[in-house]
């Protein structure tokens, strides 16, 4: 699965890449790109959460994750299964639109 192109746009950008939002988890940390695809490794995403994708945390128990769609979830690293995926935002705008400025 490949990240959307909104969201290497954004992290190429100036934009914030920790902070606030408005909605749970309450706080992102997004993963530099050119780390994504060893952190998702390391933490066995596709093992655990087949058709998902981390792209960050919330800095604590909560991964950040694409599904297939493009849509954000969170989705708590213990356990780290598909039932525990919680919907943040429909598309990486609206996630944008959801960060604290």
């Amino acid at each position: 699965m490949t990240l959307p192109d909104e969201y290497l746009r954004y992290c190429a950008g100036d934009g914030p890449k920790e902070g606030g939002l408005s909605v749970e988890p309450g706080w992102f940390q997004l993963w530099p790109p050119a780390e994504v695809e060893q952190l998702n490794r390391d933490y066995h995403v596709q093992e655990f959460v087949p058709g998902f994708r981390g792209f960050g945390s919330n800095g604590g128990g909560e991964l950040l994750a694409f599904d297939s769609g493009g849509r954000v979830f969170m989705i708590p690293f213990v356990p780290m299964t598909a039932d525990e995926a919680r919907p943040v935002a429909d598309t990486w705008a609206e996630f944008v639109e959801r960060m604290e400025k």
